[in-house]
């Protein structure tokens, strides 16, 4: 029964007397189940689930990738600490994460511990715009956290946190200042040779290193050190130059990407004989679209094409995207693709691409694609984000049942069922499809025949996707919870 209990804990038309008496002690094994995997909640059900006794069912919701992050967001002052940690972590791994509200992050920076401001940090559950803010917070211990964004900030704004009141803020950022000067980075790693560990791999990657720290480098037999030397933007061009030649790939796939190169580097790595190298260096600005075209560069089409969590990262500059859409290099016009502001002439045109990763990413990005183009990627798209495509708004549901009802491909047949107008005997039919995707999906639909809904509650596997269909009679629904009752009072 406790299936059964897992459906209706989802079925979008349970009422609200139902969902409260499921958070009920008798009840308890549908409780992750309605905390975490229901997309909302009636107003008097989440104040339940947020004042809830038990912290596994706060902690539930805490947790839930389909909620308003502004409910989840309710449990910001919880009294329980594993219930705070699971709202700072991102809420699931497979989908793109949402961000919290501003004053919920507020909340979590100015009364949490550090150990879950670094978990919240990681999370990407805090917008970019946020971030860039900190500097001006009122709080010292947020504008010290400033710093951390350094080679973003304005120079008003470096000079401002370096004359800031406070001084632990004002050592923060006289710190990152140092990691520019060669000297200061020499004395931080200390006597040659340094041992390898967080730190020191931090400052040989990313800062700025003496002649003598790149000398010792070169010499010391470490495998790793071509590629430090070929990614830290402080290298000599002279030992940039001698890179060039390295056996090991990727080193030399490294320099291709370095934001400053010689123009006879760039020519001679545009002839590597790696495909990776050359194409990394076909994507460099500096190039004309006639200089990229005459690289032998290769275009993945089995890339896992995804979402972007936007709000996570700066929004691109509206002229280099529009750049990039116009490009005759697929790769640059996938990254235009991504851009959630880019103008509807350049969706128009980007979603007749002769490029699949330009036109899915699109799909995926853009909050206004193409109807057509939504159901072109989820036919067109391979791996694991293609089912978020059937998710957005837009995506063409009317029709989906008689174009694909028949279909011989499964992943085809999946479509049939999200048709809202599916006729009731093809959704009856499909409940005995071969594939169980499908079969969940017929049992779950509302033009599913009434006979054939309430047989499916006796099935093993069909039995839980039957109680999370909204045609369910209300009636029926209270008597499944009676007689889970009754059968747990028996045992």
């Amino acid at each position: 029964m406790s299936a059964l209990l897992d459906g209706l804990a989802v079925n979008p038309a349970a009422p609200a007397d139902l969902l409260l008496r499921l958070l009920r002690e008798e009840y308890e094994s549908a409780w992750y189940v309605l905390a975490s995997r229901r997309a909302s909640f009636p107003e008097q059900v989440t104040a339940a689930i947020v004042t809830h006794p038990h912290p596994r069912v706060r902690g539930a919701l805490a947790r839930n990738p389909f909620v308003d992050p502004e409910v989840r967001g309710l449990l910001v002052d919880d009294p329980e600490w594993l219930v705070r940690a699971r709202l700072v972590g991102r809420p699931d791994r497979t989908r793109p994460v949402r961000p919290l509200p501003d004053w919920v992050i507020d909340r979590m920076l100015t009364t949490y511990d550090h150990d879950f401001l670094s978990e919240l940090l990681v999370s990407r559950q805090i917008p970019f715009r946020l971030r860039r803010s900190y500097g001006s917070h009122p709080m010292a211990s947020i504008r010290q956290m400033a710093t951390g964004m350094w080679t973003l900030l304005s120079e008003d704004e470096r000079v401002a946190l370096l004359r800031d009141p406070h001084p632990r803020v004002r050592a923060s950022a006289e710190s990152m200042l140092e990691t520019d000067d060669a000297e200061a980075m020499e004395r931080q790693l200390g006597p040659l040779p340094v041992p390898r560990n967080h730190g020191t791999a931090l400052i040989l990657v990313n800062y700025r290193l003496s002649r003598t720290v790149v000398d010792w480098l070169l010499r010391d037999p470490h495998p790793d050190n071509a590629w430090v030397l070929a990614h830290n933007h402080s290298t000599p061009p002279d030992v940039v130059a001698g890179l060039l030649a390295h056996p090991d790939p990727k080193v030399r796939l490294e320099l291709a990407r370095r934001a400053h190169l010689a123009p006879a580097l760039v020519e001679a790595l545009a002839r590597d004989l790696d495909p990776r190298v050359r194409t990394a260096i076909s994507l460099r600005p500096e190039l004309t679209e006639d200089e990229r075209a005459a690289i032998d560069y290769t275009v993945n089409a089995d890339e896992e094409f995804g979402p972007v969590e936007h709000h996570a990262v700066a929004a691109p500059d509206p002229a280099v995207s529009a750049g990039y859409a116009r490009s005759r290099h697929p790769l640059l016009r996938r990254r235009a693709a991504q851009d959630p502001a880019l103008p509807a002439e350049l969706v128009a045109q980007l979603a007749r691409d002769d490029d699949l990763g330009v036109r899915v990413l699109l799909a995926h990005n853009h909050p206004a694609p193409p109807p057509a183009l939504l159901l072109r990627g989820y036919l067109e798209q391979r791996g694991s984000a293609r089912d978020l495509l059937t998710e957005h708004p837009r995506f063409p549901v009317a029709g989906l049942g008689a174009r694909f009802a028949d279909a011989d491909a499964p992943d085809e047949r999946r479509l049939a069922v999200l048709d809202p107008g599916l006729a009731s005997g093809t959704a009856d039919r499909l409940t005995r499809d071969p594939d169980p995707a499908i079969r969940a999906g017929a049992a779950r639909h509302p033009r599913l025949p009434g006979g054939r809904l309430l047989a499916l509650l006796d099935d093993e596997e069909l039995g839980e996707h039957a109680a999370a269909n909204p045609a369910l009679p209300v009636t029926v629904m209270r008597g499944l919870l009676t007689s889970t009752a009754e059968s747990s009072d028996k045992r």
